[in-house]
């Protein structure tokens, strides 16, 4: 293995794991080339040299260095073979891949469909990477979404109002669920769990009735809306209710201390894989020890204990 390439989605602890990735690789004698915007900058041969000063001074940073977009173009076999040419003509070895199940799946096509040697490392704020404990940029996300619901807690007390708070989640609940538990709130929506809007409604006005002065609802993206979750609220129970939507928020800011540690450990451990010869595998942590699981089981729909977080979020309400 004499050269490498990073391709990256955007969250927090991209960078950090591209520092990793670059310093491990040089501390082997094996170069290292970035892909600018995802796998279009594949197809359009856009790369650039990375080295040990190109990565100095990324680890607190958010989002990538490297850029991103969604590549729509790479469903497209045609599109795709370009993409391998420019490999080929760049001479790159291996290629690293950092993010969700879109990028993860773009990788296992490029391992089983080209035979292009691929590691993958997890990296979504949504955590719903099969087989994966916790991806990274997941940390940071609920840390982000949590900094911002304690503010918008104390408006609420202050004002004594219902606020419907909006989070990022289009088909997973994780952050969701995160947020709910760690920030105390009455009541959480996700995609993974039907819900009764008359129960809840019915739960606010005898909470009302007994004195109870603030709720704070949180909805995931997938969901349902927080503005419509809001009008319906007001309009069963006649009480005021606010709307805040967190959006894109979520994917940046310095990552956490946790996903700092955990893009070192991912990165330097992708680049051993990568340098062993082992392909189409994504870099995974299973009760605190590195491992690796094969993509084709990475990309699979993760599922998620909702009802066992749902059921807790209750009892502490």
């Amino acid at each position: 293995m004499e050269k490498i390439a990073i391709l990256t989605r955007d969250c927090g602890g991209v960078n950090a794991a591209i520092r990793s990735i670059v310093r491990t690789a040089y501390k082997n004698d094996i170069k290292v080339t970035g892909v600018l915007k995802g796998y279009d900058g594949l197809i359009n041969n856009k790369f650039i040299p990375l080295d040990r000063r190109s990565v100095s001074g990324i680890i607190n940073q958010g989002g990538t260095i490297l850029k991103t977009a969604r590549s729509e173009r790479f469903y497209n076999e045609s599109e795709q073979k370009k993409a391998v040419q420019n490999i080929k003509k760049n001479n790159i070895d291996g290629l690293i891949v950092i993010g969700g199940n879109g990028s993860l799946t773009g990788a296992h096509v490029l391992s089983t469909k080209y035979n292009i040697p691929v590691v993958g490392i997890p990296a979504t704020i949504d955590n719903d990477v099969n087989g994966v404990d916790l991806a990274l940029g997941a940390d940071t996300a609920a840390n982000v979404a949590l900094d911002a619901l304690d503010k918008i807690r104390d408006t609420a007390t202050s004002l004594e109002r219902i606020f419907v708070v909006e989070v990022m989640g289009r088909d997973c609940g994780y952050i969701a669920l995160q947020v709910a538990l760690a920030g105390g709130c009455e009541e959480v929506l996700v995609p993974e769990k039907e819900f009764d809007i008359d129960k809840m409604c019915k739960e606010i006005k005898i909470g009302s009735s007994k004195g109870k002065e603030s709720w704070i609802i949180i909805v995931a993206e997938g969901k349902a809306k927080g503005n419509d979750i809001a009008n319906m609220i007001t309009e069963k129970t006649n009480l005021e209710t606010r709307v805040v939507v967190l959006g894109h928020i979520q994917r940046g800011g310095h990552p956490t201390s946790i996903d700092r540690i955990l893009a070192a450990r991912f990165g330097n451990y992708a680049v051993k894989m990568l340098n062993k010869s082992i392909t189409d595998h994504c870099v995974s942590l299973k009760n605190g020890k590195l491992v690796t699981i094969p993509l084709e089981f990475a990309i699979k729909p993760k599922k998620i204990d909702v009802k066992a977080y749902y059921k807790l979020i209750k009892i502490l309400t």
